[in-house]
């Protein structure tokens, strides 16, 4: 009987078989039949040189095939709501488990979204408030700034045994919105006298914003109005006559035989532009929003966004918007403090979730920051925090670079992190450059061997250690340490900053040396974007290449982004004696069936759409007749599905010569692009190569003094080689380098470092140390001087 039971006890379960996600023969983007297998419960790093597939491979097939199954659990009323995901080019994927995505998107930038909002801090306040606070003002509604305060009264007929009853009825809610702001916190006042001349009539053109110029329509809609005349000067308008032109509400009227609605010229600017988000915006009507829109602290809720109702209501002599203004570290050790058993399940609640912004490092914020002044770093781990308590196991989490604008003291934190969720039995996939992280994975995928074309294929499966000797380039640049260096330059003047007191800062005086590569370092947190971005003297020869974003559609390109389409348009208009505006796939020479889009897209409503390649372009989203002409034999589709390598050799000799595009191909290589395809849709870029493009186009603007916010991000090792060399061309030229960055390598190889802390949020806002980058590792006083010193060795 007891050989039985061992026997029964020996055999695993066939549940327990199950331990590996197999990916076979993957095909997104630039992935070549990849297949592996990863194995679960495990720390598993994905590698590889900044383009080479390791997003393709962990977002677009692994977690987006998750996320689409489950999706498919929903009903099909639910999933008409839901994002529509496709499935994934790739033969096989079993052994998936719940996917959850923590990538690096920034948060949405609302000017109502904020910390509070997009974590649910601010709904366990507002609840706590609506409990404890004195007076008793109302429902937790009462204290969101989302929310407006309305009420109403009317008749309403009701159906009652067969009788209709007249009957009337009021109601009211009482939000917690500020009136004066409608929870924005910021009120916006426009500059009349940029909007028109007061000594010119409107026949004269008084009305001065762009596209209300000249004898077009929206000129045309107030001269022939009728609510003035349009030959008298504004100065002399009536009181109704320049309230009719400000600030009439919505008229319907006839101008010219055409139905149009009339509508005061403020009301009618701000829904036109100032709703939209300025870096969407032509450059010239950008010009005029900045010009003519003054942004102000709102005066009746001092910026808190909320009414008075709201912030009349305190627990312990602190209101909601005392709360949500402090340190999260302080507003942690206060909540800590309350004691109340009537509410301690949501205290227990609400404590976890502030306790976990402190252990995951981002205490220095403050619940009111706007959630799109997060970086993506800080986006990122803002995303981590319900996960950290999750009693969620058997779970795969995917991360996206989880140490982008983590200073190396803090790396060492987030391993921990990670390790913590694969220790409670979950699959944690994390997509890397940094040795720090890689160094404590369970297994490595390390992806290339080059990027885009020249990537797509695994190079290497195994472990840490293997990986050193495996021969790949992760593997022969794992252990790269970057020397001081010997001599630093000497700086050819300075920029002087005098009592810098944005955010956190403390009356900071610093001189920062121009001529030289400057790197400003510290901690998350400790003040050095709000030094460098919100200090520097804007127009003094600044040009800021900064994390955001590159805004683009699918139609995007390279060639589009960096202006390089225009000089090849030119060249092929020029050489075939036609308009440009035909070889453009947005204009006159695209495709008329798919209108230049190269695919045609088929909506199937909560079904993921199907985009089927053009029959009648094949793809290429030109007219055929446009594809006639041709430039050093190459037609225009030819020449956007050509390398920046290959388009840089192109143009710069024989029948295609054009000096302007080679010198924008040029910068293209400079800056590490030189695989990429100069019509690849932007979408299809990675983080570290978008952030690259953006450099690249801001190497061509006029000014002395670069500006760089971390841009080793989402580089490889051997990268960051070719970007210290950009950096040193930079600077050989006369430019002046100023760099945000945690990376060793970079701070080894400066001419001088300014490091903040020594802590962040209000223990951070100080230099803690400014000097060259051998005084630093000599006197070993800071954080940063005591990691960089084990980085070189010293």
């Amino acid at each position: 009987m007891a050989t039985e039971t061992e026997k029964t006890t020996s055999t695993p379960h066939v549940a327990d078989s199950h331990g590996l996600i197999r990916v076979h023969g993957a095909r997104e983007n630039n992935l070549k039949d990849v297949s592996i297998e990863i194995p679960k419960r495990r720390l598993t790093v994905f590698t590889g040189v900044s383009g080479s597939g390791k997003s393709s491979l962990v977002f677009d097939t692994i977690a987006a095939e998750s996320q689409r199954l489950i999706n498919e659990t929903y009903p099909a009323f639910v999933q008409g709501f839901m994002p529509n995901l496709a499935r994934p080019e790739v033969d096989v994927l079993e052994g998936l488990t719940t996917a959850i995505i923590v990538d690096q998107q920034r948060m949405g930038g609302d000017p109502r979204s904020t910390v509070g909002t997009a974590t649910d801090a601010n709904a366990l306040l507002r609840i706590l408030f609506s409990r404890l606070g004195k007076p008793h003002i109302g429902s937790p509604k009462a204290f969101s700034f989302n929310i407006a305060s309305i009420s109403g009264a009317g008749a309403v007929t009701v159906e009652r045994a067969g009788q209709k009853v007249k009957e009337r009825r009021s109601f009211s809610i009482t939000g917690g919105m500020c009136p004066r702001c409608e929870g924005r916190g910021a009120v916006t006042d426009l500059d009349l006298a940029q909007l028109y001349d007061e000594t010119l009539s409107l026949n004269e053109g008084a009305i001065t914003v762009p596209g209300y110029k000249g004898g077009g329509w929206n000129s045309r809609l107030y001269i022939e109005s009728g609510f003035f005349d349009p030959d008298k000067p504004i100065s002399k308008f009536t009181k109704k006559e320049l309230q009719d032109f400000l600030h009439r509400e919505p008229t319907r009227m006839k101008v010219a035989g055409i139905n149009m609605t009339y509508e005061g010229l403020i009301p009618r600017i701000q829904k036109s532009m100032l709703s939209k988000d300025k870096e969407s915006m032509q450059p010239h009507i950008r010009e005029f929003v900045e010009r003519a829109v003054t942004f102000a602290t709102c005066p009746d809720c001092d910026g808190t966004r909320l009414s008075e109702g709201a912030r009349s209501s305190k627990i312990d002599g602190i209101s909601i918007a005392d709360a949500c203004a402090m340190q999260i570290s302080d507003l942690a050790a206060w909540v800590r403090g309350l004691d109340e058993p009537s509410v301690a399940p949501l205290l227990a609640t609400l404590r976890h979730t502030l306790e976990s912004f402190v252990e995951i490092g981002l205490g220095y914020l403050s619940l009111d920051r706007p959630a799109g002044t997060l970086s993506g770093g800080e986006a990122q781990r803002t995303k981590m925090i319900r996960h950290l308590g999750s009693s969620l196991t058997d779970v795969t989490y995917v991360f996206d670079e989880p140490t982008t604008g983590l200073h190396p003291h803090d790396i060492q934190r987030m391993n921990g992190l990670l390790l913590r969720l694969r220790d409670k039995g979950n699959t944690v996939l994390v997509v890397e450059h940094k040795p720090e992280v890689i160094a404590i994975a369970d297994h490595v995928v390390d992806l290339g061997p080059g990027a885009g074309a020249g990537g797509g294929t695994v190079c290497f499966e195994g472990t840490v250690e293997a990986l050193r000797t495996g021969g790949t380039i992760t593997g022969r640049h794992f252990d790269d340490r970057a020397a001081l260096k010997d001599t630093v330059r000497k700086p050819t003047g300075t920029l002087e900053i005098r009592g810098a007191s944005t955010h956190n800062l403390q009356g900071v005086d610093v001189d920062i040396p121009l001529g030289v590569l400057a790197v400003v370092t510290g901690v998350a947190g400790s003040g050095k974007s709000s030094l460098v971005h919100g200090s520097i003297p804007a127009g003094a020869g600044v040009i800021s290449v900064d994390q955001g974003a590159i805004r683009g559609s699918r139609r995007s390109n390279p060639a589009t982004y960096t202006g390089l389409l225009d000089p090849i348009r030119k060249a092929f208009a020029k050489e075939n004696g036609v308009k440009p505006a035909l070889f453009s796939s947005n204009s006159e020479g695209a495709c008329p069936t798919c209108n230049g889009a190269g695919v045609i897209y088929t909506d199937l409503a909560m079904m993921a759409g199907v985009a089927t390649t053009c029959e009648d372009c094949d793809g290429k989203r030109f007219e055929a007749s446009v594809l006639d002409y041709r430039l050093g034999g190459r037609d225009i589709s030819e020449v956007l599905a050509m390398p920046v390598t290959e388009a840089e050799e192109f143009f710069a000799a024989g029948e295609a010569h054009t000096p302007a595009a080679h010198r924008i191909l040029q910068r293209l290589t400079d800056v590490g692009l030189g695989y990429l395809t100069i019509g690849q849709p932007l979408t299809t870029l990675s983080g570290g190569e978008r952030q690259r493009l953006k450099l690249a186009t801001h190497m061509a603007d006029k000014g002395g003094v670069y500006v760089l916010d971390e841009p080793t991000a989402g580089l490889h090792l051997a990268d960051v080689e070719q970007l210290l060399g950009l950096l040193d061309r930079l600077v050989d030229t006369g430019k002046s380098v100023i760099v945000v960055e945690h990376h060793q390598a970079v701070m080894a190889h400066a001419d001088w470092i300014i490091d903040l802390g020594p802590g962040a949020g209000h223990d951070g806002g100080r230099i803690v140390f400014e000097g060259t980058p051998a005084d630093l590792v000599a006197a070993r006083s800071t954080l940063t001087a005591q990691h960089l010193a084990e980085y070189v060795g010293a």
